[in-house]
């Protein structure tokens, strides 16, 4: 675009992994809300293999933005080449790239560089794009860095499972119920208090106070991405629950001729640090494991089975 004010950044960290397990990780987008802090939803649109299409949401300044981008994986290089074609909010252009170099046996380089430019060329926007492709990149290498370097104890740390439920009621009273957080208190017996803030439609911020098993009242936050139309609620985590460094998921409302089946998904990595002084002295990470999968298998339950009846006892009301 005429007058655009092209600007150039670039930042690396050196990884103490081989770069065959770096490239891996970035070539994945779809698992980058587990893994990167400030990715909430990563979706794809179409993929050939080499060339793929991307719809993102992401934490900017502790804003919600979102964009679609095109990227073009080069595994022989390394090399994944991206560009937003639906760019972010503040910016007319971005683009980039993510470059793996080996270094030695079992270290290499991680790069990752950008090309953007401010909307309608505002000075206020390149300053605050300028400090949002900084502070992403910093904190999307260092989790890199530190998923890598984890090598094959990365799969025991992580966590994925789903539980349904099949109802005969209408989709879009168990999909309300779903989304409406703020009159789960009182009706779930885990949660105590909701707080709910919705920056734009959609788009929900919320805090929950919990009633853990042991007594406690841990307090989760983060921020839920809800598709109405395709019965779709994506949830990230931005503070977890004890024990977990990440955790992500799902609830999808899904109707077919007979009923509806209700799909919760959960994807958790756990923190290891923390194992013991959460659970006590010698608890190890298969105890861990089975604690997470449990609570949140109880509490999963516990949402479906009050959605079911929500929606079925509508219909007998009627």
């Amino acid at each position: 675009m005429t007058g655009e004010r092209i600007q150039q950044l670039a930042h690396a960290v050196e990884v103490a992994a081989p770069a065959h397990v770096v490239y891996a990780l970035i070539a994945d987008p779809e698992r980058w809300p587990l893994f990167l802090p400030r990715i909430l939803h990563a979706q794809r649109l179409d993929f050939d293999g080499v060339r793929e299409r991307l719809r993102m949401w992401a934490l900017a300044e502790g804003q919600v933005t979102a964009w679609t981008c095109v990227r073009v994986q080069d595994l022989s290089r390394r090399r994944i080449a991206f560009r937003q074609d639906q760019p972010m909010e503040a910016a007319a252009s971005m683009a980039g790239v993510w470059q793996v170099e080996e270094r030695a046996p079992g270290r290499c380089r991680l790069t990752l560089t950008h090309e953007f430019s401010a909307a309608r060329g505002r000075l206020q926007d390149e300053a605050w794009l300028g400090e949002v492709v900084t502070a992403n990149s910093h904190s999307a290498l260092r989790s890199l860095r530190l998923l890598a370097e984890q090598g094959p104890r990365l799969d025991r740390l992580a966590l994925s499972f789903a539980e349904s439920i099949r109802l005969k009621g209408p989709a879009e009273l168990v999909y309300h119920f779903l989304y409406d957080v703020c009159a789960w208190p009182g009706r779930l017996a885990h949660v105590r208090r909701a707080v709910l803030e919705e920056p734009r439609p959609g788009i929900q911020k919320v805090a929950l106070d919990l009633a853990a098993a042991d007594g406690s009242t841990p307090t989760v936050a983060g921020f839920r991405i809800c598709f109405p139309h395709a019965g779709r609620i994506v949830h990230k985590a931005t503070v977890p629950r004890p024990l977990l460094a990440a955790h992500c998921g799902e609830w999808s409302v899904l109707p077919d001729e007979s009923g509806v089946t209700v799909l919760c998904q959960h994807h958790a990595l756990l923190r290891e640090d923390t194992i013991e002084q959460v659970l006590g002295p010698g608890a190890d990470l298969a105890r861990a494991h089975r604690e997470v999968r449990a609570a949140l298998t109880r509490e999963t339950r516990q949402i479906l089975r009050l959605a079911r009846h929500h929606a079925e006892s509508s219909i007998r009301t009627l």
